[in-house]
Parts: structure tokens; sequence; C-alpha cells
């Protein structure tokens, strides 16, 4: 089925990561690149590989981002493999994909992850499921707090093997992004019913409880402490993560207890 599906992969300064994501799409005729107005190597690295197409498009939103991919750039196969550029396919992943044969009610496939840490694997990554292989014409974007999620119509199942997220990117931007996030994030739990939120969410907009639920499910629920320093670096950095999003909760709580006082 390798001959039916186009990766898409959007990204923006993603030097540290982009060549090793290529590297396993040696198999495609045709990979779509919609860089952000790259400031490092990204765009070069990516032209590099002779069946890529880059296209630049200002970022305004993860969702107009990825429509963007999908409707505007001439994906011709029937299959779309949607990647953020440090999902790095494993060699069962690309041989399940080789051998996949879709009965015509199913529209979509979701895969699970393995969460790396410069390479190194870890069993307490928390990284969820995302739908990533989809048919072209069933699939639409929709925003979802920070991030977009894909609505397929129709069947999606479960791939077997997992992929890779494995980002290098420094330290410094981690930080830097998690500001912004946190922000989107508080907006979409502030301004959604609880009927619409996942239970993790929920549990994120009760503010105190989930940095210091974060830190245990990470280090004793999914053994974190048996990862090393890689799995203590991990902990604090999806703590910090909750703790800049519980600020921007409370935050949101004193501007509004301020407003009715006036």
């Amino acid at each position: 089925m390798l001959d039916q599906i186009t990766p898409l992969i959007l990204t923006y300064n993603e030097e540290s990561n982009l060549e090793r994501t290529m590297n396993q799409l040696s198999w495609a005729s045709d990979i779509v690149v919609v860089d952000s107005f790259s400031s490092d190597n990204t765009a070069k690295i990516a032209g590099s590989f002779p069946q890529t197409r880059v296209f630049q498009r200002e970022f305004d939103s993860h969702q107009r981002q990825w429509r963007f991919g999908l409707t505007k750039t001439d994906i011709k196969t029937q299959w779309v493999l949607a990647l953020d550029a440090d999902y790095v396919l494993t060699d069962d992943l690309i041989s399940e994909l080789r051998n996949l044969q879709p009965e015509p009610e199913v529209n979509g496939y979701t895969a699970e992850f393995v969460y790396c840490l410069n390479g190194k694997r870890l069993r307490c990554g928390i990284y969820p499921p995302v739908n990533v292989l989809y048919r072209a014409n069933e699939a639409a974007y929709e925003q979802d707090g920070h991030t977009h999620r894909v609505s397929i119509k129709g069947e999606v199942r479960l791939l077997r093997s997992k992929i890779l997220h494995d980002d290098r990117k420094p330290l410094r931007r981690w930080l830097l992004s998690q500001v912004n996030y946190a922000q989107l994030e508080a907006h979409k739990l502030q301004t959604s019913a609880p009927r619409n939120l996942s239970f993790f969410d929920r549990i994120r907009s009760w503010r105190i409880i989930a940095p210091a639920g974060m830190l245990f499910y990470c280090l004793v629920i999914r053994g974190g402490l048996f990862d090393g320093w890689a799995g203590l670096f991990y902990a604090f950095q999806r703590t910090l993560a909750e703790l800049m999003l519980s600020l921007h909760l409370l935050d949101g709580v004193a501007n509004r207890e301020e407003s009715s006082d006036r």
C-alpha cells in the first residue's frame, strides 16, 4: 500500500529533527512539506530529498496549516500520512503500512507513540495516540486547544506498530513553546462545556491537583523512575507544563474576581 500514501509534514525550525524523520520516508515517491518560513536549515534539509515538494505558508493556526497541506498542495494519492517533524517511523510500522489492506469502510488509522529523549525510549511517556493515516477525501482538520485534531468520517482502526516521538530541539525552544501552549489550553478549558472535555482535561481544569498528579503519574505509575535521569527530566518537563497551565487558569480566576468587584 506504500505507493498509495503521501507523507505530509508541517515544519518550523526543525533542523534538529527533520532529517531523521525524512530518512524513514525513502519509500515514498512524493512527500509534501509545509514550512512556516523557518529561519534555520529546515527548508534546505527538506529540499535535499528529491521526492519532496516544499511549500511555505505563514503560520496562523495548526488547523489552517494542516488544511492547506491537505487541500492546496495537489496531493494525488488516496491516502495521507500526517506527521510532525519529530515523528520517526519504525521499520515495523513501515512494514505494516506496506502490507496494509484496508476494507472500504475503513477511512483512517490511529498510531500510538513511544516517547524518546535524545533517542532513548522512555516507558513513562504519555504522548496520546494520534490519527496519522487517512483517506484524503474523508478527513477534515479542527483546532483543539494549542494544537489540532483530524476528524475522519467512517471507521478508524489502530495500527499495531508504534511511532517514535523524538524531539531534539533545545530546552529553551520547548520552554518558549509551552508559554503559548498553556495560554491556548487554558482558553480551551475555560470556554468548553464540561461534557465536551475529556476526563484528563477535566482533571487539568482543577488547577491544583494536576501538576502534583502528573509528577506522581510519570515517575511512579508509568515507571519513570526506571528510566533514569531521562525519566526524571521528562517527568519534570510534564509537571512544569501543567504548572504553567494552572497559572494561566488561576490568573483567569483572579481576573474574573477583580472584574466582579468593580
